[in-house]
């Protein structure tokens, strides 16, 4: 069985759901930190804020999915400067005190003024 999770509106810009639930796996989209000014939400001032407030919202999709950050087994952290790599993994670990998940990192360069985002494959609990 497959789920979609978030499903994007009819002629949204992102032509994607926020992840993809597949047997006892979710499979997470790339998300960076939630940013709406008009909301009072914004991204954060440094790299690590941005970190925090990402996985902050990675976590809730992967609640969503009945999952959680610490069933995750590999991640992928999109980053659009090299030089926030030290800032976003001393932020990055704090996360995952159980163990660190598979990762590889890449730069992005998509529309958007976000420093990082991730996506990530984990666990869903059986039954």
């Amino acid at each position: 069985m497959i789920a979609f999770i978030g499903e994007p509106e009819s002629g949204s810009p992102r032509p994607f759901s926020a992840a993809t639930r597949a047997g006892n796996l979710v499979f997470v989209s790339g998300h960076s930190a939630p940013h709406e000014p008009a909301l009072g939400v914004f991204r954060g001032d440094t790299p690590a804020e941005e970190v925090r407030n990402a996985l902050a919202r990675i976590a809730v999709i992967l609640r969503e999915a009945g999952s959680s950050l610490d069933r995750v087994v590999q991640v992928t952290m999109l980053i659009t400067d090299p030089a926030d790599y030290a800032a976003c993994n001393a932020e990055y670990v704090k996360h995952f005190p159980g163990g660190l998940p598979a990762r590889h990192t890449a730069r992005f360069g998509v529309p958007t003024d976000a420093r990082v985002a991730f996506s990530c494959i984990a666990l869903v609990e059986e039954g």
